[in-house]
Formats: C-alpha cells, structure tokens, sequence
C-alpha cells in the first residue's frame, strides 16, 4: 500500500480501478501551400465546425454540470472568434503560404504565450484554454489525431493533466473520480468535478509511473490522498465510510423538499444560485425554495451581440416560470474581472478585478444597464421579485442604482406595460468597504447578501485563482469570519434581513456557524441543497451561537477547523 498526498478539489470518496488517460498531444505538421485564399476558406470550414462542436459540447455541459461550469466552453468558443487570433493566423497563411492548422497552432502558442507573462493570475490561467481551442481545431483539420474518450467500466482516472473537453466528454456513469498532476481547487478539473459530484485529488506531482490501467486504488477527496493498493484494513474502513456517506446522500435527497427547519424550530430558507432555465429546473428537482441568485450575464455571453430589452425579457420569463413561489432574487449585469465578453469590445485591465466591474460598469454602459432593469421589472411581473446591484462600495452607488431603476418604472408606466412595482432593493456585499460601511448601507436597501468569494480575496489580498496563495484565500479566515458577522449584525440592527450567495452558504462545514452567526438565507449551487437542509434541520440555534461566539475568538483557520470538528463531533 502506498499513500500519496495531493490538493483535496472535490469531496467525496471513490474506489475502484484506475485507467491511465494519456491525452494526444496534436501537433500540426508545416506544409507549403500553392493557394493561400483557398486554404483560408479551408481554415473558416474548420472554424465553423469547432465552433458547432463547441456548442454541442456547451448543452451537453449545461445538462450535466449546469450553466455556470458549462461557461468554460463558451468562454472557449469566444477564443476561436477572436479577431486577434484569426487574423494573425491568415496573414501566416497568405504571408508565408502555410497551412492553416500550423497557421492557427503557431498564432495560439504565441498567444498563449503572452497570456503566461501577465501578472494576472486569472489571465495566465487562460492560456490553457487557448492550447485546448488550438488542439480541437488542429484535430478536426487532421482527422484521426484526436484520442477517443471511450470507457468500457467505472474508473478513477489518472492523468498528467485533463482539458476541460477531456473531462466533459466523459461517459458520466462511468467516472468515479479525478486525479491528476496539475492542477488546484480553481482549475478546470476542479471546477467540472464539483460540478459532477465526483472526487477529485489534484497536484499529485508525482504519480509512480508503475501504475497501470486497473489497479485497486481509493481516491479520497475529502483529505486529498491517493491510496495505492490498499490493504485489507484501509479498504474495509474507507467502504464503511463511503456506504454512510452514501446512504446519508440519499435520504438527505429524499427529504429535499421539505423545509429547513432547526432542532428547536427556527426555519431557514434554502435557495439556489443560477444561471439559466435549465439551472432553474435542476435547483426545483433538489429543493430549492425559490432563487437567491440568477446571474443574468448568461444572455449576454451565450450570443454573439448585446441582447435586446425583448430578448432579455423573454429569457428571464422562462426562467421566472419555474418559480410560483418563493424570492426570485437577479443580479443585475456583473461583467468584468473573470467574466469576459468579446462582443462589447472591454479594454483589458491590468488588475480585472480591481477594475470597471459590476454596478461601475452599468453605470458606465447605461445602455445595456438600463434595457436590463426593464427587463427584469417586466419579467418579474406577479412574482416575488428581488433586485440585487452587485460590487457596490458606497452608499453614493446604492443611490444612483435606485435613482435609475426609478426611472426605468416612471418609463414603463409611460408606456402602459406591465411590470413588478414594489420589487425588494438588495445589494452584494462583497467588498471590504461595504462590509465595514454596513450600518449605512443597510438604511438604503431591503436586503444584503453575502457574495463570500470576493469578499475573502479583497480581505485577504489574495487572488482566489492563485494556488500558491490558496491558504490564504479561506473564507474560515478571522478577518472574513469577522466581517460576516459585522454584516448579519448590522444588518439586522436595521430591520433588514441577510443571505449569502457565496460558496460558503452551501459549505457543510461552514452550516453551524452561520446559522449560529443569524444568517437568514443561505443561497447554493443545487446539487448541494438537500444534505445543506438536512444538516440545518438538525442543528439547534442556541448551541450554534455558542460555536460562533467561539469561531470568532480563534487566532487562526486552523483553530476555526478545529472548533468547527470539535462541535460536529459532538453532535454525532
């Protein structure tokens, strides 16, 4: 038996065999053309169709994962039109009168290239994304290259690194869990396997090259180890407590759609973070309770031009649709930082994320910003709509937002149309300086929710994309512990109530202790929903304000770890 440690990505335990993936690499082999318009046409062909399968792999994406993972593809779409990217490749082809596929490979290492030596970590990570767009278009145009994503059984997958297309054209059925070389929590991998409820172990940098295809192995997710051949002992303790795990995922699935309700009777609401109808359908199948964050950037990434205030309009209808009751809570236009869209043409920053994001883009682009609020009070007709303005940091910005989408009802009043008059006003608190203006801001608006990803990285001064300040960006920190407390007390202070729309929300770890810390409304991925429930329904309010108290005295993550076990152990 040996046990190698690697970087916990996703939870869960899986045992079985390994299969070896060992991706083909795809080079494109320089030829000299006597056609350079006619091999252009050829590289448009090609374009096109990875363009189509690249939209294919999308659906399939967002049937599986859901809309927020399934965005890589569509980001990679995005990189195969780049202006950029293309023309520099023709002028190769007509200049030199090379083939297209070397044209495009030489473009996009170059490209790739120049995306490695920003400073931005986000940034560098794309150049990832470029070499899989490089090696799906050099494939087509080179029939046969490609490896075939065949299983023939459940395994647990091994590989020096996987490409989001790798990992996603899997048979689902047949994955019991990821390990690579590469990769963090943040990585590609890391992102689809959450997304498909799988282990994964990543940065396993040195995976014995005498394993084969086959092999007994135990993928731990939770502690981030690899167990080769595992002995009698560890295999029978690590199938006890996967069958626990199992069965406990089951029942908490089976009582999905009740209520949240604590120990000693305190209800909690339960909502779902998403991005489209299909998200809507799949938070409905795993209990949510109404919506506590739409991301309403989908209609403008998913096309190639700026959605119309009709277009908008119908999009969310069919979302709103799903909901009879319960908040519909929609985050207004959040472009910027991570989330690109080449079609508006944005100038590139050299910190994104301390840049022209959120509510300081809408201001900016009333002309996208403004169709939006109409559309949102149109769709929002007869539900119990919530309007929410992310990345706000002062009172002055909460203010012009209403002033505007005041504007927006006087405009729709003008005209006759129908729309939601008394929609509740909220805000993302995901800035510092919200966090510490708190008291002020809750005078303003009817409700907060905490967006706990940003808050940790702008707190902490840590990039959430950056691996080697992964410690650092915890939302179990002090500091950030501290200012979510500061933000539930405050606001309450004000008579307004406070959700959380972040990671932590659908969190086990974290449940206790924000119930503990007042939090209202917790706001998840979906898959997540039904064990969150289940393990709110057994936690008693009391108890868990004591554990919080506790939380908020400790020095360290580490101390913050330890009570949190501490009590859940006890609660066993």
């Amino acid at each position: 038996m040996q046990i190698i440690q690697g970087i916990s990505a996703s939870g869960g335990i899986a045992i079985g065999k390994t299969f070896l993936y060992q991706s083909q690499e795809v080079f494109a082999q320089k030829r000299e053309i006597t056609d350079p318009q006619n091999e252009i046409e050829r590289f448009h062909t090609a374009l096109a169709q990875a363009t189509a399968d690249l939209e294919k792999t999308y659906e399939k994406a967002v049937h599986e994962v859901g809309q927020e993972s399934a965005d890589i593809f569509m980001a990679q779409k995005m990189i195969l039109q780049d202006p950029d990217l293309l023309e520099m490749s023709e002028q190769m082809i007509s200049q030199q009168r090379v083939n297209a596929d070397y044209a495009f490979s030489q473009s996009a290492e170059s490209y790739a290239q120049t995306l490695l030596e920003l400073p931005d970590e986000y940034m560098r990570s794309r150049a990832a994304d470029v070499r899989d767009v490089a090696c799906r278009l050099v494939s087509l145009m080179n029939p046969g290259s490609s490896e075939a994503h065949e299983l023939s059984e459940p395994v647990i997958i091994l590989a020096k690194d996987l490409t989001p297309s790798d990992t996603i054209h899997f048979e689902r059925s047949l994955i019991l869990g990821f390990c690579t070389s590469s990769g963090g929590k943040t990585s590609h991998t890391a992102i689809l396997a959450r997304a498909l409820g799988v282990p994964a172990v990543l940065g396993v940098e040195n995976i014995p090259a005498t394993i084969q295809t086959g092999q007994p192995v135990i993928l731990d997710g939770d502690t981030g180890k690899l167990i080769l051949t595992p002995d009698e002992v560890t295999l029978a303790s690590y199938q006890t407590a996967q069958a626990k795990s199992q069965t406990a995922a089951q029942s908490a699935q089976a009582k999905a759609h009740l209520p949240a309700i604590t120990h000693d009777g305190k209800k909690v609401l339960v909502v779902a973070n998403i991005g489209n109808a299909a998200d809507a359908q799949n938070a409905l199948q795993h209990g949510a309770e109404g919506v506590g964050l739409l991301r309403t950037e989908f209609s403008f990434i998913e096309g190639n031009h700026i959605p119309s205030e009709e277009e908008m309009t119908a999009a969310y209808e069919k979302i709103f649709a799903a909901f009879q009751e319960g908040p519909i809570l929609v985050r207004t236009l959040d472009i910027g930082g991570d989330k690109e869209v080449p079609h508006l043409h944005l100038p590139v920053e050299a910190n994104p994320f301390l840049g022209n994001r959120g509510i300081r883009f809408c201001f900016e682009r009333a002309d996208l910003f403004l169709p939006q609020l109409k559309a949102i009070l149109r769709a929002g007709a007869g539900k119990n709509l919530q309007i929410m303005f992310p990345m706000i940091a002062t009172v002055q910005e909460v203010r012009q937002a209403r002033k505007l989408l005041q504007e927006c009802m006087l405009e729709l009043d003008r005209s006759g149309t129908p729309y939601n008059a008394t929609p509740k006003v909220g805000i993302m608190i995901e800035v510092p300086a919200a966090a510490l203006c708190a008291d002020l801001l809750a005078k303003e608006v009817d409700f907060f929710s905490i967006g706990t990803n940003d808050l940790t990285q702008y707190t902490m001064a840590a990039d959430r994309t950056n691996q080697s300040v992964a410690e650092l960006c915890s939302f179990f920190q002090p500091a950030v512990l501290r200012l979510i407390a500061q933000i539930i007390e405050k606001g309450h202070a004000a008579g307004i109530w406070v959700g959380m729309c972040g990671e932590m929300a659908g969190d086990p770890q974290a449940a206790a202790l924000l119930l503990g810390m007042g939090l209202d409304e917790f706001s998840m991925n979906p898959p997540t929903i039904p064990f969150q429930k289940e393990i709110l329904r057994k936690m008693d309010t009391q108890a868990c304000a004591e554990l919080a108290h506790q939380c908020l005295e400790c020095a360290s993550t580490e101390e913050v770890h330890l009570t949190l076990q501490t009590f859940l152990e006890k609660q066993h």
